[in-house]
């Protein structure tokens, strides 16, 4: 998502700064780290991953590290979050320095503290709003001084995009969160739902592209992201047929992920090509 970010500086007026661009990059990387960290020790801690888990491996739950050991690189990859982040608090000021301080706020409290997000059924939205608006917008604020109305609506599919990983996620693990009280988004809706909110995520950020052609953002560029679209077509004939199946679960998994990532790839180099 940060990708869409750095392009769309370089589609403008060429503001255009490699070093705020890693950084902001690197701070998105270290952030995802740190919350699968968080997940892997606070799901262990509150009884959550059970022996029949169907997810990859994860270390805490399966002993490989002690849970201290997890706690501890936890708090270390978000203090390289934060010192990094100081650099684009430089650049960016009060702005930057409240996005960062929600941002690692979220991350610890998705699975952990007295209300964990992703035990509520909320968590979905701030996956939407952190990998999606916070980081296209913030990449290209940290740039470029300031925002725009396409670096606004260039977040939404990739954000859309990014949570639909995360409903697979869920999907796949409906009934063992169930059994543990984990109430996700998925869990709420029920296995049905989670394929209704999966499908209308991968629509919403399909239907994207031809909104900002219509709305005069760009040439017919913008439309190449639409190219990922068959990406799409057996990830929804899993999520439909073989929900029950762990394997064919996490295969779709990672195939969200690289879906999310062909979008975004195809989605910059069509903003790119439109300076």
């Amino acid at each position: 998502a940060a990708l869409v970010g750095v392009y769309l500086v370089a589609r403008g007026a060429g503001a255009f700064a490699l070093a705020p661009a890693l950084a902001a990059l690197a701070v998105a990387l270290l952030l995802q780290i740190g919350v699968n960290l968080a997940n892997d020790y606070f799901d262990y801690k509150g009884g959550i991953d059970a022996p029949d888990r169907k997810g990859p491996l994860r270390v805490t739950q399966a002993g490989l590290i002690p849970p201290g050991q997890v706690r501890l690189a936890m708090a270390a990859v978000f203090a390289a979050a934060a010192l990094v982040g100081v650099y684009l608090v430089a650049r960016g000021g009060w702005p930057i320095a409240a996005v960062g301080v929600a941002s690692i706020l979220s991350a610890l409290a998705y699975s952990g503290g007295p209300w964990p997000l992703a035990s509520h059924g909320v968590a979905d939205f701030f996956v939407f709003a952190f990998f999606g608006p916070v980081a296209v917008c913030g990449t290209y604020f940290v740039q470029a001084g300031s925002l725009t109305p396409l670096a606004a609506a260039s977040s939404v599919g990739p954000g859309l995009l990014i949570t639909a990983i995360l409903v697979v996620n869920n999907l796949r693990d409906i009934e063992t969160d169930a059994r543990a009280g984990k109430r996700t988004l998925a869990v709420c809706l029920g296995a049905r739902g989670a394929l209704a909110e999966y499908v209308l995520l991968l629509a919403g950020a399909f239907a994207m592209p031809p909104l900002l052609l219509a709305a005069g953002s760009g040439g017919p560029l913008l439309l190449l992201p639409l190219a990922s679209a068959p990406l799409a077509v057996p990830l929804v004939r899993t999520l439909a047929r073989r929900r029950e199946d762990g394997p064919a679960m996490n295969a779709a998994l990672a195939g969200t992920a690289r879906l999310t990532l062909v979008y975004c790839v195809l989605f910059a180099a069509a903003l790119a090509g439109h300076r």
